[in-house]
Parts: structure tokens; C-alpha cells; sequence
């Protein structure tokens, strides 16, 4: 079972893909954040993913919703992901101790080493608004963003 609507949003502090500290509770504060968990850099689903996502980023920006991508993978090969592709997002680094975050937020598969394929919409109070949690195999579809943003609004 997954976090619920209505729940606290677990903190905690990662490495962005420029080797930055990303602390999600500092992040909430200044807006809501929408979490996307993937389970690797560089593979064909979570690319096309991520790449709907930055191509449609003005529909995160115009309700000021700030998008965070976190996978296993380390920051330096996000890094190099992000540059290939031009992701201006934050993604994050939930390599060390391997998968804490995906675990704490119940969707860490521990048979792949890897999270599932799960979105959260936190508000500025840390609560969960809104999630949806598929098997690694299914893409989330943007319609999924567009209409939990729209709560927002």
C-alpha cells in the first residue's frame, strides 16, 4: 500500500543531478512539488516520460507546481540524462541507502532494485493532494497531471 491522499508526504534530503542538496520540505514551503518517481535513467518509458513532461512544463508552471524526478540512478548519471535530454527540472538521487526515499513512500520494488512508476502532488502544508501509482511497465499519461493540477487552480 502506497501513501493516501491526505497523508504527510515523508521528508527528506537528496542530491540533485548538479550535486546540489534538495530538501522537499524547503521545496513545499515555496510550492507545491509533484514527485515522479521512475525507475532508470536512459531507459526508453521513463525517457519518453520525462521528455512529455519537459515538453509540456508550462502546465506545471502556470499553476506553480515545481516537477522533481527521483530515481536509484546516481546524480552523475542524471546528470549526464538531464544534459542529453535538456531536462530543466530537479531530478534526484535515491541511490544511497538505495531506494529509502521510493521505500518510504511504498513504492520501491525490492525484486528490481527500482520504484515503480509513481507521481505525488504535494501541497505547501506537506500533504499529499494527489497521486497515482502504476506498474514499471505502464507510463503515467500527462491527463493525469493536467487533471490533478487543475484542483490546484
Amino acid at each position: 500500500m502506497t501513501l493516501e491522499i491526505g497523508d504527510q508526504a515523508p521528508d527528506f534530503t537528496l542530491l540533485t543531478q548538479a550535486g546540489d542538496a534538495f530538501t522537499l520540505s524547503e521545496a513545499w514551503r515555496e510550492s507545491p512539488v509533484v514527485l515522479v518517481f521512475f525507475p532508470l535513467a536512459f531507459s526508453g518509458r521513463c525517457q519518453g516520460e520525462l521528455c512529455e513532461i519537459r515538453d509540456n512544463i508550462a502546465i506545471f508552471e502556470d499553476v506553480s507546481v515545481r516537477v522533481v524526478g527521483i530515481s536509484v540512478d546516481s546524480h552523475h548519471a542524471l546528470h549526464a540524462w538531464a544534459e542529453q535530454q535538456g531536462y530543466e527540472f530537479d531530478l534526484v538521487s535515491d541511490f544511497w541507502p538505495h531506494g529509502e526515499v521510493a521505500r518510504a513512500y511504498e513504492v520501491f520494488l525490492s525484486d528490481r532494485g527500482v520504484a515503480t512508476r509513481a507521481s505525488f502532488l504535494i501541497d505547501t502544508d506537506g500533504v499529499v493532494r494527489w497521486s497515482v501509482v502504476n506498474d514499471p511497465t505502464s507510463p503515467r499519461p500527462l491527463s493525469a497531471y493536467r487533471e490533478a493540477l487543475s484542483a490546484l487552480a
